[in-house]
């Protein structure tokens, strides 16, 4: 009996689950990034996200439950690029959980295997807004970018719970197969539209025009996380009128007044979309893409 008790303490040490014991249970920060390690995790682990996709994963609020939830955790997927670090960390000191600290066995940062953009290549100061010194953290919205996160998220199931090694690869190469599959369909549906000017409020969706060959012209934030000033939004309707943008994306997290009077101006389609896939209703990783490819074209083909 003395022995069953020690190795129960090492499996639980070591975050590697008894499998008479609960599964593996992964925290991942937003909804996105939680969609893509329940379709490798399987059945094998609980999946859930920190944050709902109303909530804007720049300024969220560091409840106590939340830091409930971590001290279970064996495993914390994070976007890393410093979009959580204004309430993460404090998370992750009150969870009191060694396992999902930065540089431990429990802690992935997905944004090591992504592939970025705006990396800045000078030096950046506060004057320039909410720049992320490593760069454009909305990579998930790439579905390239999904399935090397994807990737790295299966290995790293595989280090926590040896075990279901198997059932993770199989996982894995059944979503890069479906992902796959998906893209051919999703470059169709927007092959009418590429190249298409488009104005966006945050600087959240260049990774997702940058796939589906949409041009952005202009943001309506004059920098990343300042509102819009009224010299701004003016600068805004005239770009709109000189390059015949057709579409506003805003998430709906975002206030919507400046982007609906822009919309009313210049006659525009002002599209405000979920921040990310709806766990609570079974959405995947690709029927979140899905549904954002099917609202960019019905709203591009008015």
């Amino acid at each position: 009996m003395k022995l069953t008790t020690i190795l129960l303490s090492l499996l639980c040490a070591l975050g590697v689950p008894d499998r008479a014991q609960a599964k593996l249970k992964v925290l991942a920060t937003v909804p996105d990034l939680a969609a893509l390690a329940s379709a490798v995790a399987g059945s094998r682990a609980e999946v859930s996200a920190l944050l709902l996709p109303t909530q804007d994963p720049h300024f969220a609020d560091a409840r106590p439950n939340l830091a409930l939830q971590l001290n279970r955790a064996n495993l914390l997927c994070v976007v890393g690029l410093d979009l959580e670090v204004a309430w993460l960390p404090v998370l992750q000191t009150n969870a009191r959980n060694a396992a999902i600290q930065r540089g431990a066995s429990g802690y992935l940062d997905a944004s090591t295997v992504a592939m970025l953009k705006e990396v800045p290549r000078t030096r950046i100061d506060r004057s320039m807004g909410d720049i992320h010194p490593g760069g454009n953290p909305h990579y998930l919205l790439d579905p390239q970018n999904g399935a090397r996160v994807a990737s790295a998220l299966a290995a790293q199931l595989q280090r926590l719970d040896p075990a279901g090694a198997r059932e993770y690869k199989q996982n894995l190469e059944r979503f890069l197969a479906e992902l796959r599959a998906a893209q051919q369909r999703w470059t169709a549906a927007l092959a009418p539209y590429r190249g298409t000017p488009i104005v966006a409020f945050h600087r959240s969706w260049l990774y997702f025009t940058d796939f589906a060959g949409l041009r952005i012209v202009d943001h309506l934030e004059p920098k990343p996380g300042i509102p819009p000033s009224s010299a701004h939004v003016l600068h805004v309707l005239q770009t709109i009128r000189a390059q015949k943008a057709r579409l506003l994306l805003q998430e709906e997290y975002y206030p919507d007044r400046t982007a609906s009077l822009v919309a009313q101006k210049t006659g525009l389609r002002l599209l405000v979309l979920r921040g990310g896939a709806d766990l609570r209703k079974g959405e995947s990783y690709i029927s979140r893409v899905d549904a954002l490819v099917r609202a960019v074209a019905d709203a591009l083909k008015r």
